[in-house]
């Protein structure tokens, strides 16, 4: 099955994970397994806003879940690669790719050798800012009072190879 396929059939973010473990793979030759997603309110910039971020020698990929839930609200077709996309960014983090400069066209690159240079996952690779305009707040600059996060139960499912 096509990577095209298995994202629009991917039923949640571990399942869109593992698809973007498999195009890493396919592509770099890299694996990373343990890895865990969790949930927070990062807040907003009036210049933008935090999609995720991996703490260096964590085993901890954290995903801005307002932004998530407002694409969910607002336009479902781009859910999946938008999630994709901050998935790859992250995960491509946790195999010690740090420097931002790097990793935007890495994301673009892999993003086009898997799904094609028309694909959503591929637009959204190479130019994030102009899907999401609205998910911005321009005028308003906050974060939480306290950080909270919700870990994905059973988000890296090709880490559990056998059941002790």
């Amino acid at each position: 099955m096509r990577y095209s396929e298995q994202l629009e059939n991917a039923s949640g973010l571990a399942e869109i994970f593992e698809l973007v473990k498999r195009v890493v793979q396919d592509n770099l030759g890299r694996i990373r397994a343990g890895l865990m997603l969790g949930l927070a309110d990062l807040g907003n910039h009036p210049r933008g806003f935090i999609g995720g971020f991996h703490a260096v020698g964590s085993n901890v990929i954290v995903m801005n879940k307002v932004p998530l839930l407002r694409i969910q609200d607002t336009n479902q077709d781009l859910y999946k690669p938008y999630a994709f996309n901050v998935l790859l960014h992250e995960y491509l983090h946790t195999l010690g790719y740090l420097d931002e400069g790097t990793v935007r066209p890495t994301v673009a690159r892999l993003s086009e050798a898997a799904f094609g240079p028309d694909h959503l996952v591929t637009q959204i690779g190479r130019d994030y800012a102009a899907f999401f305009p609205n998910l911005v707040y321009p005028e308003a600059a906050w974060q939480p009072r306290e950080f909270s996060m919700e870990l994905v139960s059973d988000f890296d499912k090709g880490s559990a190879s056998y059941i002790g």
